[in-house]
Parts: structure tokens; sequence; C-alpha cells
């Protein structure tokens, strides 16, 4: 990635949120590396140097600034095929995907060469990705021990580290402090929970991202109510399923979304957070959305795509939503997980069941999925995509796209629109657009799928916020 120092700069006085997490400035007389949104007063120009990633930045030599925090900045949106290769791995180690494995198994998991992929992250972030996974598993630790109660050993693990040794050996040598310095500035967080607060680019069209999740809320595992999302999640990690639910909320003058994870995943944070990223669409680009769309995205500012928590269960609602409408879904999926999901004894009320993973439904007769009200055909595709994900097939945005696409439309019962609705919410890639639903006709006025698509050249690469503006105004038209 390229930066011009001087347009760099210019954000930095300006304190100018469009630019946070796109890069971080080191300060040569202190020391410090910190966010373009960082309150203190500029440093002289001349004092700062320029850099893509937090991990480029501590590789200068650079520590973290304890008051704008970068670990909290937001990522960046990927467009082009760098990009997205770069943003699939920084996803999964995130994910504490090279807690057990080599760069070898990363590069192979988006898709590409060990070659190539360091190239990438030279280009993209100016560090190989273990540089970058060292980095964040430090910024991780430094998280935790600042917003949560979490014991020391446990927070070593959570983010990564084989030992409490090796996690302060390199807080000493990296950030030239002991942990315990960080863990006395400790905000807090309630009982049986962990806070956490996760930034985003401005705006953000809270509202209408639960106005989307609401009525389609599967009983059981999601609730929305109170300006607040709430859901159960099953997570395995290290041969062991963690379970537990989560509560996602817009904090009131902040570009933050305030998440409160329950204390039963707090081995699983990384995974967690990098779930509640891509769900609620955090690095998404408003800007070059809203530039690409037009009047179009004029009338909902910051409107997001709803990702999912999980791929599996994201196509599911795909194949039963097929030819139904929502509300009937709804109560299909229920059913689904009432009869076959985990229960979730510890959870709040509303939250009774995480979803049922893909090896238990596809150890089902399809006459079982029949019997929640699924069409015979339904319920066969359901139990052959779950026979597909149990045997490898990945739904999750680290997925390399085109052979991951190619794979799900060939499982019985599963058309474009399918491989279109996943291929947007489940892998997150920003053009996919379903220009076979007849919600899009009718909002276009057009008759003819090719017409759609035509029409939707205009917005490229960013059709699939395109289509979530149409959806939206056509509810809005017919409510």
């Amino acid at each position: 990635m390229t930066l011009d120092p001087d347009a760099c700069y210019r954000a930095l006085a300006a304190h100018d949120a469009r630019f946070d997490g796109r890069f971080f400035v080191g300060v040569r007389s202190t020391g410090v590396y910190c966010r373009p949104v960082c309150t203190v007063r500029p440093p002289r120009r001349e004092n700062c140097g320029f850099y893509p990633s937090a991990a480029a930045a501590e590789a200068a030599g650079f520590r973290p600034c304890l008051r704008c925090r970068p670990e909290l900045a937001p990522g960046f949106a990927a467009v082009d095929a760098s990009a997205r290769i770069a943003q699939a791995a920084i996803g999964l180690i995130e994910s504490g995907y090279l807690e057990e494995r080599g760069v070898e198994d990363l590069a192979a998991r988006v898709g590409v060469s060990a070659r190539h992929l360091r190239r990438v992250f030279e280009t993209e972030l100016g560090v190989s990705p273990v540089a970058y996974a060292q980095t964040q598993r430090l910024l991780l630790a430094k998280r935790l021990l600042t917003d949560t109660a979490l014991p020391v050993t446990d927070v070593a693990f959570a983010a990564g580290f084989a030992s409490v040794r090796r996690m302060n050996a390199l807080f000493r040598t990296r950030y030239r402090m002991p942990p315990s310095r960080l863990r006395e500035r400790r905000v807090g967080d309630a009982a049986g929970t962990l806070a956490f607060a996760l930034a985003f680019r401005p705006p953000y069209a809270w509202e209408s991202m639960l106005d989307y999740l609401a009525p389609r809320a599967i009983h059981g595992i999601e609730s929305v109510e109170g300006g607040r999302y709430r859901r159960t999640l099953a997570i395995a990690h290290r041969g062991a399923v963690h379970a537990g639910w989560i509560e996602a909320s817009i904090a009131p003058r902040k570009p933050l979304l305030r998440v409160d994870v329950s204390a039963s995943l707090s081995r699983v944070v990384p995974q967690v957070l990098a779930r509640v990223r891509h769900a609620f669409d955090l690095r998404a680009d408003v800007d070059a959305v809203a530039q690409a769309l037009g009047p179009l995205a004029e009338g909902v500012p910051g409107l997001r795509i709803p990702g999912g928590f999980d791929g599996f269960e994201l196509a599911v609602r795909a194949v039963v939503g097929q030819q139904v409408s929502v509300a009937a879904a709804r109560t299909i999926l229920g059913r689904i997980a009432e009869r076959f999901g985990t229960p979730l004894p510890d959870g709040p009320e509303a939250l009774r069941f995480a979803f049922p993973p893909a090896g238990a439904v596809a150890a089902l007769p399809p006459s079982a999925l029949a019997a929640t009200g699924l069409l015979p055909a339904r319920a066969r595709s359901v139990v052959a995509l779950a026979a597909a994900v149990a045997g490898g097939l990945d739904l999750s945005p680290a997925a390399p796209p085109a052979p991951t696409l190619a794979r799900l439309a060939a499982i019985p019962g599963v058309g474009a629109w399918t491989v279109q609705y996943v291929a947007l919410r489940a892998l997150g890639l920003p053009d996919a657009f379903p220009h076979t639903d007849l919600g899009l006709m009718k909002a276009l006025g057009e008759s003819r799928p090719a017409s759609v698509l035509a029409r939707a050249e205009a917005w490229r690469p960013w059709r699939g916020y395109a289509a979530f503006h149409l959806w939206r105004r056509l509810a809005r038209t017919t409510s």
C-alpha cells in the first residue's frame, strides 16, 4: 500500500475518522504510534512516519498509544484481488489460525501460494504474515488486560500465546512495559460478561440494520429489542466447543459498536470478535459505497450488509427462505433450532439454543427436517448442504470465492439466487448481486434478470450494497 505522507498528515491534523484504520502514524519524538483520530495534539510533521498497519508501525520500533489504542481501529474493506486475499488471511489470523499452523497452511486456506501471500502482505500491510500475527496477539492481549477482568493466564491463552512467560517477555521487549501496567488501567466489565468496543467509520445506519435482522431473528437463537441485538454462538476450538451469547449495540456518541460477550466464550474471544466484525460489516468503506451508488444511497447513509455469524447457518437460512415468506422461513428455522440445536441452559431469556452444526444436520434423515415444515426437496437440499460443509466446504469470509461458489452451486436445490445470497452475506463479497431476485426486479421496474444485471453495472464494485438499498426501498413502499 502506497501512502501519501502529506495527505496522511492532513487527515491526522483533522482527526478525520474516514481514515481510521487506513494508516497509523509513528511519532519519532515519543516512540509511540497512533490512529489518525487520536485526540492528542498532532505532532510536528517532521516527527511523523506513516504505516499501512499497526504491525508495520511496531516493526519500525514504535509502541502503541495508550490513549487512542490502535487495537480498536477498524479494518479495511476488500475490493480488489490482493486486498481480498489479505482480508481473508487477516480474518483467519485474527481468529487464531496461526496458533497451531504455518503460513503454508494459511495460504492454502485462502487459495494462493505461500510466496504470493507473503508478497500480498508486504504490499498491503508492510509486514509478513507471521509479524502481523504476532502484533495481533499482542494487541489482543493488551485489549483483554485493559478491558476485562480475565486472569492473566486466561488472557495469554485467549490471545494465542503458548505461555504467560512468552507474553510477558514480548510485552517488555515490544512495549517496554509489563502487562501489569495495563491491568492497573483496566476499565472493568459487568459480572459474568466481557465488554468490548469495536470501531467503525461513520456513519452507521444501525436502525436499518436492526430493521433487517428483527423480522428474521430465529426464535431461541436471536432477539432484537431496545436497539440491541442478541444471539447465541457455539464455536469449536482446539477440540472443544465453546457456547455462549453476545449482545451488540451502538455507542451513543462515538463510532463504536459495544459488544458484551458471555464469560463462557472467553477462550474464543478472537473468533467471536472476528464474527461480530463480519456480521455487522464494521470494515465497510461507506464513503466509497456512497460515491458509487449515488442517489440510491442518499436516503440511508451508512447502510451496511448484514453478514452471517456462521456460514452454514446463513446458507440454511437461504435454502429455507427460497420461495417462502420471511415469517414462514423464520418459523421453520425456529423449529430446526429447537429440535436439533444445542441447548444453552445458562443463556439470557429467549436465548436457549445454538444453531445445530453441519455434522449434526448431515446425520439427520430428510424426513426429520421435513417435519419442521420444509418441503421434502428443500429438506434434501439442507441435508446435502450440511454434508458438504461437514466434508470441508468453507462458507466463511476466508474462503476462496470462485471454487467455493462453484462447489456450492453443485449442491442439488441450490440455484443462482442462493449462491449470490450466500456470497453476499456469508463470504462477505461486496459485489455479489442476486440479480434473479423478484424483489430486485420489482424495485427496479424490470421483468428480466438480464436487465437487472445490466442496470447494476453502474454500481460496481459495491452491487451488494445496492441490493440492500433496493430491498429496503421496496420494503418501505410495500409496508
